[in-house]
């Protein structure tokens, strides 16, 4: 029952709420300490209720995974139309700026797109806050994904960027 409780605890009320029930209730506070030292924490005797189910959520460690993807800024071959394309420099060049296909090349922990390589496609063009962004679909995993257009990119007639006058 107290793992059910723990699974539900989304807010720090939650957490102050539940630190009550075991301030309170030897019954819960037993089974929490059992908790405790099955997950391998040392003496918990000491400390209150609201501290001892932040121990056992042990969001802290969670909070350290990445989970946005780390784009790579280099120089590559396009996959699609073979031209040579640079670095973006203050801005990640992630797709050719002539067929503005891209490489699927994001890296995120734990992702199983990470890594794929396989070529990314252009499936729709929006403006967005005056920007241009591209959707891609990813033709090896179906990741989809948005970014903005850079200045020198060819897009289809009709699309300006707002920095284009």
């Amino acid at each position: 029952m107290l793992t059910e409780q723990l699974r539900g605890v989304r807010s720090r009320g939650q957490v102050k709420a539940l630190g009550r029930i075991l301030d309170s209730d030897a019954d819960a506070r037993a089974a929490a300490e059992a908790l405790a030292a099955s997950q391998g924490h040392g003496a918990v005797d000491d400390l209150d209720g609201k501290r001892l189910v932040r121990l056992l959520l042990d969001r802290a460690s969670s909070a350290q995974v990445r989970t946005n993807p780390i784009h790579r800024d280099e120089s590559f071959t396009c996959m699609n139309c073979g031209e040579e394309v640079p670095a973006g420099g203050a801005r990640v060049r992630d797709h050719c700026p002539y067929c503005l296909h891209g490489r699927h090349v994001d890296n995120v922990p734990g992702d199983r797109a990470a890594d794929c390589g396989a070529v990314l496609e252009p499936r729709s063009f929006s403006v967005v806050g005056g920007q241009v962004t591209i959707t891609y679909a990813c033709r090896g995993c179906e990741h989809v994904f948005r970014v903005r257009a850079h200045a020198d990119d060819q897009l289809p007639k009709g699309l300006r960027l707002n920095d284009e006058r």
